[in-house]
Formats: C-alpha cells, structure tokens, sequence
C-alpha cells in the first residue's frame, strides 16, 4: 500500500497559538458539511475503499459474486490471495484463486478450467441449499460443490490460498486444496486422491497432458497421460525406483510443501528450495512442458524465481515435448538438484 501522503494546509495558526484570530464571518452550512466529508475520509480512508471496490472476506448463504463486475472479489485476511472472476479469452471467464501481488496475478486454482463462462450474468452464488455453485449466462450450472446435505453457510479465502466452505458450526465442509489444479501451495496437501494436471499450453488453462501423482506402487510419479498412450517419465525407468532415492514401503501417499520450502514426500522424495528457511510466497506448479517447478516471489518485483526443479530431468526426456520444439529448453541456473 502506497504511504499516505501529508497534508499541509496554508493556514497552521489554530485556537491553542498566540496569533490566532477567530474568523469575523461564521461558516456556512456547506463549507461544515465539506469538512465533515473530509473528516470522514480521512477517518475511514480503509472502508470507503473497500466499500467501492467489492472486495470482501466471506461470502454468505443467498449471495453471489457476479462477472460484470471484476473487482467482486474474496480476498483473504491480509490480502495475499484474491479470488473471483478471471478473463481467460474472449467473453469467457474462470472462476480463479491467484496471488494478489504477483506481477501477471498468478492462477493456483481454478473452479471451471475446462469450462468457461459467459462475461454476462454468470455468477457464483451460495444457495439455500447449502450448495456453491458457478453458473454460466443461460443460467446453466458449469460448477458446484455438491454440498446439498452439508448445509453450506459461508464462504471464506484463507490467507493459505485455501477457498473454504463451512457450514452453521464453522466446520469445512468443502475445500479447494482437496481439488487442486496445476499447482501445490504451502501447506495444501498432495495425497492419493489428488493429482496435479498441467495447462495444456503457456498462458492457456485448459488441462494438459502431464500428472504429477502417486501410483499404485505408493511412488510419486511424473506422468504423460496422451489422448493414446500414458506413460512415466520421472522417476526414471531406466533405474529402480530404490536407485532413485525412492521407496514404495509408506502406503501413506502424502506429500507436503512447508513454508520454508522444504518439500517432503512419504515415497521418501525430499528436497529444500535454495531459499529455504525464508517465509516467503512459494508454489510448486507441473508447468505446461511437462516439468514441475518450485518457485519463490520476489515481493519488489512481483516476478517469480525458480528455487528448485528435479536434477537430471531433461526436457526432452519429457514425452511428446521436443516433437513440438526445434531444441531442448535451457535449464534456469537457480536451482537445486537432486541427488
């Protein structure tokens, strides 16, 4: 937020200084109500501004967030993440969570990704029966979480990324971080259930063709999932999976990202991010080319750096990447690798 600037007035005499002198002439009606006005800007500068803008912090039963209007959003508690609707081509929309701050306001999670709405009278509304659901111009539902006997009540950012439905008792009963997209933030879980899916191509948000999950053998894999065929590319298959520094005896399946960027995986995948141990914003996201990446804003700039991505993984060991590509991505310098 920008510092407040000073006012400074012509006239610095007041009724406590020796040389001031009371005005002969009384103010009138308009000049009090004025200064009245002023008074109450200067005292609610916070309100007045979030009052325009639309932003807010929960969403309750019976109200909606609406696309004709782009500064309709959640924000969370200290204002890290917004979520709303999010233009992702022409006169079509997805409902998003992203970075506040991040220069090109980052997606880390999206409702209706292969989906979009309507720029006109889409909305996003908590219904009385306890149900969150996105629907589309003709009023058709294109997403919902399915809560119809949870008795959903309100809707809230978490100042994690977390979009939360609770219901009369303060209990979640839904979640985003169950449900996620292409992206794993600090704190989200990555389990059995889960699977990260990669935009299908840079700056689309269509669902690619690459998977970041665990498999039956409890391993957490890097997977071509293709229109004809499916195959695991890191881990490599070239070794077993204890030569990689693996071990499918957890049955556990969870993976976590922690704040200070150290990344830990029950199939025995750890790693640090070469900034760990500073509490920054961090996302570990399966980028369209197939590669995951650990990444850590640089809050002046709002710009991104990578803190880690898997050592030994050559693009074009990535299946299907360099038969669209004339020659193998130059790997970024700040990195860590794998042993």
């Amino acid at each position: 937020m920008a510092a407040a600037k000073r006012i400074s007035h012509a006239n610095t005499s007041s009724p406590y200084s020796s040389g001031y002198k009371a005005s002969k002439k009384p103010r009138s009606a308009v000049t009090q109500l004025t200064s009245l006005f002023l008074l109450l800007i200067l005292l609610f500068p916070i309100t007045v501004v979030r009052g325009l803008s639309g932003q807010q912090q929960r969403l309750k039963q019976g109200s909606s967030l609406s696309v004709e209007n782009l500064n309709n959003l959640l924000v969370s508690p200290k204002g890290t993440f917004s979520s709303g609707f999010y233009k992702v081509g022409k006169n079509a929309y997805c409902f998003s969570i992203w970075f506040t701050n991040s220069f090109d306001k980052t997606v880390v999670w999206i409702a209706n990704r292969d989906n979009p709405v309507n720029g006109k009278n889409s909305r996003l509304t908590i219904h009385g029966n306890g149900n969150l659901a996105l629907t589309d111009g003709d009023g058709s539902t294109v997403w919902s979480t399915n809560t119809f006997l949870e008795s959903g009540e309100e809707v809230r950012l978490l100042e994690t990324g977390n979009l939360v439905l609770t219901n009369k008792a303060g209990r979640i009963i839904w979640e985003s971080f169950k449900f996620p997209t292409d992206t794993l933030l600090a704190l989200q879980p990555l389990t059995k259930n889960t699977t990260l899916v990669s935009a299908r191509n840079q700056g689309k948000f269509l669902s690619g063709f690459y998977n970041l999950k665990f498999d039956d053998n409890n391993v957490l894999n890097l997977v071509y999932n293709g229109p004809q065929i499916s195959s695991v590319y890191w881990p490599s298959n070239i070794v077993n999976v204890f030569d990689s520094g693996r071990t499918p005896y957890n049955s556990t399946r969870r993976a976590i990202l922690h704040e200070d960027g150290r990344f830990a995986s029950s199939d025995n995948l750890i790693f640090n991010a070469s900034d760990s141990g500073a509490r920054l914003n961090r996302r570990l996201t399966l980028d369209h080319d197939g590669v995951v990446r650990l990444y850590s804003l640089d809050e002046s700039t709002g710009l991104w750096n990578i803190s880690w991505q898997p050592g030994g993984l050559n693009t074009c060991l990535v299946h299907g990447l360099c038969e669209h590509m004339p020659f193998a991505l130059i790997k970024p310098k700040n990195h860590l690798h794998l042993p």
